[in-house]
């Protein structure tokens, strides 16, 4: 079937659809990962996004029971040079077109996608609607222009019922402000006894379940939308070691007086060079965020920079100066992909030790 995809800037790109026939609109971001395409689709911090994919082939090694990194996908949409309709590889399942098809996807194929992502480089993400052939463009510019995309993908994304992990080790409670399941395998694999709560769990709330340390997970949107979120940060810090990812540091650095901005296009990829501070280290760091812990703003706070971005020299990691709270911009449970930081965990692990101790 024939599809296009508009932008509300005015260029359209001619392609096939795949997956469902529905039209989606969404903001159209880019991801410079060459594998990892079923994790990028379930992953819960991708809500309300179109991701472009800027490897051209995708879709080649197909879909496992595996890799999802949550149940339900949150994407809005995927865009794709070649889609790949036969996969070859000894744990595919099914193709990626049929996964689409199944949890009632969009997606577009055979259009220049290094157009678009040099696009996106030169204006920043873009709103953007994946339609049928016949779709009037002027009338979907005028649309997207106008249209004002929901401001509550956390709550969108984030479990209603909290739900427990047993393990036979520390108690983590994880805040789920669209966590990844690899968070919890990370975790697990530690042997953490584990329990999932909503994103709007308060600060009395966590301290009631005694936990040895708690877990802010990655998720979606603007951090600045999660008001709610800093005041339980400020009400467990000192209390109980925290570790933060991606969305859960920047609610860190914002409940710690440091200020937030958005980036240009994003880091998106498996690929992310990243600088340990005070180890003088470089890992190859796996990313998804649109938004950054502006380094201006650490001035006057307790909080230490850590780690930057070797790219653009951004934050990437934070530590407080007077309480066991540590947290990291990028994935280091990520997968596949380099596993470079999968020492956090450990370091999670030490913090609360000694936190008992």
């Amino acid at each position: 079937m024939k599809k296009k995809l508009i932008l509300e800037s005015g260029e359209v790109f001619h392609g096939e659809g795949f997956g469902t026939e529905l039209e989606t609109a969404g903001e159209v971001v880019f991801n410079t990962g060459m594998t990892g395409y079923q994790e990028l689709i379930s992953d819960p911090s991708y809500c309300g996004q179109i991701v472009c994919m800027t490897y051209p082939l995708i879709g080649n090694y197909g879909i496992n029971r595996d890799d999802y990194e949550s149940i339900e996908p949150a994407i809005k949409g995927l865009i794709v040079k070649e889609l790949c309709d036969l996969p070859s590889n000894f744990r595919t399942q099914i193709t990626l077109d049929e996964l689409f098809k199944r949890k009632n996807l969009s997606g577009i194929s055979g259009i220049d996608t290094r157009r678009l992502t040099r696009i996106l480089r030169n204006y920043g993400v873009v709103k953007g609607k994946i339609v049928n052939a016949d779709a009037d463009e002027s009338t979907v510019v005028a649309e997207l222009k106008s249209t004002n995309f929901p401001t509550n993908q956390v709550e969108q994304v984030s479990t209603k019922t909290p739900y427990a992990n047993p393990g036979r080790g520390l108690k983590v409670v994880l805040v789920d402000f669209g966590s990844k399941l690899g968070i919890i395998r990370e975790l697990s694999q530690r042997n953490c006894d584990i329990t999932v709560v909503s994103q709007d769990v308060t600060a009395e709330e966590i301290l009631l379940m005694n936990p040895d340390g708690v877990m802010l997970s990655n998720g979606p949107g603007d951090p600045e939308d999660n008001q709610q979120a800093l005041e339980m940060i400020n009400g467990i810090l000192g209390k109980v070691p925290i570790f933060g990812i991606c969305l859960g540091h920047q609610l860190i650095g914002l409940a710690c007086g440091a200020k937030t901005f958005k980036l240009k296009f994003g880091h998106r990829g498996g690929n992310h060079p990243v600088l340990d501070l005070e180890k003088n280290k470089v890992a190859i760091t796996s990313q998804n965020h649109g938004y950054a812990v502006d380094q201006e703003s650490l001035k006057g706070t307790d909080l230490i920079e850590t780690h930057i971005a070797l790219n653009d020299r951004t934050n990437e990691g934070l530590k407080h100066k007077l309480h066991p709270c540590f947290s990291v911009q990028y994935h280091p449970e990520a997968s596949p992909g380099p596993e470079d930081a999968n020492y956090l965990f450990d370091e999670f692990i030490e913090l609360m030790e000694n936190f008992k101790k």
